[in-house]
């Protein structure tokens, strides 16, 4: 791919290759997205109004950025997309240990080469998924890791120890022209995030009394949850102050974006509608607003995408029990939620011992709004008194898609329920059965039906 690109620095400069920061070549091509329309940011969902202005004035200011949020809102997913942002294709030094530009070296050893070699300098090319690096920020993280040391290795081939081409270079000079992602800043130690201060302003590096000054080029993102969450540690006041922008997420602020971003990240082994889908972004957004659960400890999105797949999951083995085919999940499969995922959240002190019965009721309230929102103005009275009327309909992990149907009569109410959740006539019985199951259990829950309920299925009477 790179084949009829320069190969040496001579030809790199008649090619007219100037030397460009990163932070230009990021503002560039953003204002380029924006001009021709073309969304820069590609599988972020539910920011268009709020995050992602605040980012993109932050990228065209040149600013370094932290994502400050609850865990499960997407930052880390949001600082890698800054990626496509990058020139797809980077000329550097070959054989350097940073991504030096050839017209612009800064290690000793580059600049030494560069000297000797002149326009015969060779170049290669790096693709932009090379120029992010990540590092999750922990205990043990030493200056050595983001800085750099001495390098043994180097001395012991020959070199004096006061040669600065014996220095080991760490993971921020070697994101040079690039971005550099810290996740969860605050767990930094104190003394660590110290060595960033000259990264942050003067933009050069220090290791262990070296004179060494490399004018690095770097974005700087680092990610944070709320310090009066994460008890671990904080930013450093000098440090927080040398970042340009403090940007708050949040998790999405509409079921359709919650829907989206369930339907973009989980994999779903089994059909699930989005009527079940909409079920289970009302529950984790029930749940977000619930005393009973830790608000400070938030609920990750991750919480509805699992659910999602918990849902397909349940469906898939249903189908394996019964024969069924294609295996579509109904809303007898939402029960197996709460006993799977509890343990991803975090319930208030009072609560110890009613788990269960908290999120079952917010998983109830959840399909209630769902059936409520799909079927307004929809008349269900016809079908709740066919059902009184001798024409129980059971359900349950061992009944299948067909025998649900079977159990009732043709009703012109049947049809607008598929409508309504664009099912047609030719559709799986699995695909029916699930919005009429749906609507079975919206009358259940307006108690204008009951349910009997053992260990294997449901029946509405």
């Amino acid at each position: 791919m790179t084949s009829d690109l320069p190969t040496t620095a001579g030809a790199l400069r008649a090619a007219g290759y100037a030397p460009r920061s990163v932070k230009a070549e990021l503002r560039e091509n953003l204002l380029a997205a924006l001009r021709e329309k073309r969304d820069p940011w590609p599988g972020i969902v539910g920011f268009d109004r709020t995050v992602l202005p605040q980012l993109e004035r932050a990228v065209l200011a040149g600013h370094d950025v932290v994502l400050l949020g609850e865990r499960g809102q997407g930052k880390t997913r949001l600082a890698r997309t800054l990626v496509g942002l990058l020139d797809e294709w980077t000329p550097v030094i070959a054989g350097a240990e940073l991504n030096e530009h050839p017209l612009d070296p800064i290690t000793p050893e580059s600049v030494r080469r560069a000297g000797e070699l002149g326009d015969d300098l060779p170049v290669a090319w790096k693709h932009r998924s090379e120029r992010f690096t990540e590092k999750l920020a922990t205990p043990d993280t030493s200056v050595g890791d983001l800085v750099g040391d001495i390098d043994p290795v180097k001395v012991a081939q020959g070199r004096s120890l006061g040669d600065p081409e014996t220095v080991h270079y760490g993971l921020l000079p070697r994101s040079h022209r690039g971005v550099f992602t810290v996740n969860e800043l605050p767990d930094l130690a104190e003394r660590i995030q110290v060595s960033l201060l000259n990264v942050m302003e003067e933009r050069d590096i220090q290791i262990r009394g070296y004179t060494l000054r490399l004018p690095l080029d770097v974005l700087l993102i680092a990610t944070a949850n709320p310090e009066d969450y994460t008890n671990r540690g904080r930013i450093i006041t000098p440090l927080k102050d040398r970042f340009g922008a403090e940007i708050r997420t949040h998790y999405p602020l509409e079921v359709e974006a919650e829907v989206a971003l369930v339907r973009q990240e989980a994999d779903l082994v089994a059909e699930v509608g989005d009527h079940l889908l909409e079920a289970i972004a009302r529950f984790v957004r029930h749940l977000r607003e619930s005393s009973a659960v830790d608000q400070r400890s938030g609920v990750s999105a991750r919480f509805a995408v699992a659910a999602a797949e918990t849902v397909a999951a349940a469906a898939l083995r249903r189908s394996a029990l019964i024969g069924e085919s294609p295996a579509v999940a109904r809303p007898v499969d939402l029960e197996s939620v709460p006993d799977v995922l509890r343990g991803k959240l975090e319930f208030e002190a009072g609560e110890e011992g009613r788990e269960r019965e908290v999120l079952t009721h917010l998983l109830r309230r959840s399909v209630a709004d769902t059936a409520r929102s799909r079927f307004a103005g929809l008349d269900l009275r016809p079908l709740a008194a066919l059902v009184s009327d001798g024409h129980p309909v059971a359900t349950g992990e061992r009944v299948h898609g067909g025998d649900l149907l079977a159990a009732l009569p043709e009703l012109p109410v049947l049809h607008e329920i598929a409508a309504r959740l664009g099912v047609g006539p030719r559709d799986s019985a699995g695909r029916i059965a699930s919005v009429v199951e749906l609507a079975l259990e919206s009358l259940y829950l307006t108690r204008q039906l009951a349910k009997d309920q053992d260990d294997e299925r449901s029946v509405y009477g």
